[in-house]
């Protein structure tokens, strides 16, 4: 979590293991999703509440990226049980939005082909022409096997272009499929 757990609303004395019961739930959470911002806790009891009795309402809201996710159990026998079943119902939430954000459509690159133009072995760099006469930078990291040793200037390649900081790179290079037969 970015940000601490924020525990509010209790005009009542919160035992120590209460209080630790909460913090150990909502650090699970990572588990679920690695970049939460924030959690809040709010807990409410009836205004003339006896010691062991409730009806108790825990509130969870978690920040999570692009969006705010709440859960709550109302009316729980014990403040233990409402917060066991608020914790659980944000478990679930918080797994249906990671679901759902891991399984959007994930948008690749569209790969082009191009011509090595300039290498530069010693220093792990190149340039790929397109067909458009534009020079494209890559470097040792962005070549797939069989590798940056196998290019020559003039080696034909299928790369992605991605907007550099100075110029546009490439993502990823792939030395070209040969057409014809191997060993004719």
């Amino acid at each position: 979590m970015q940000t601490p757990l924020q525990l509010s609303g209790p005009d009542f004395h919160l035992t120590e293991a209460i209080k630790a019961e909460i913090q150990q739930r909502a650090a699970k959470f990572d588990r679920f999703c690695a970049d939460i911002i924030g959690c809040r806790v709010g807990i409410e009891a009836p205004v003339h509440h006896h010691r062991k009795g409730g009806p108790f309402n825990v509130r969870i809201a978690l920040v999570v990226p692009g969006k705010e996710l709440a859960a709550s159990h109302r009316n729980g026998e014990s403040l233990s049980i409402a917060v066991r079943e608020a914790f659980e119902a944000m478990e679930r939430q918080l797994i249906q939005y990671s679901r759902e954000r891991f399984q959007a459509p994930k948008h690749y690159p569209k790969m082009i082909r191009g011509q090595v133009t300039r290498l530069v072995r010693e220093q792990g760099f190149g340039f790929i022409g397109t067909a458009e006469g534009r020079e494209v930078y890559f470097n040792r990291a962005s070549v797939m096997e069989p590798g940056f040793d196998k290019l020559a200037v003039g080696t034909e390649v299928s790369f992605s272009e991605v907007e550099g900081e100075q110029v546009p790179q490439t993502s990823k290079v792939q030395i070209a499929e040969q057409s014809g037969a191997k060993g004719a």
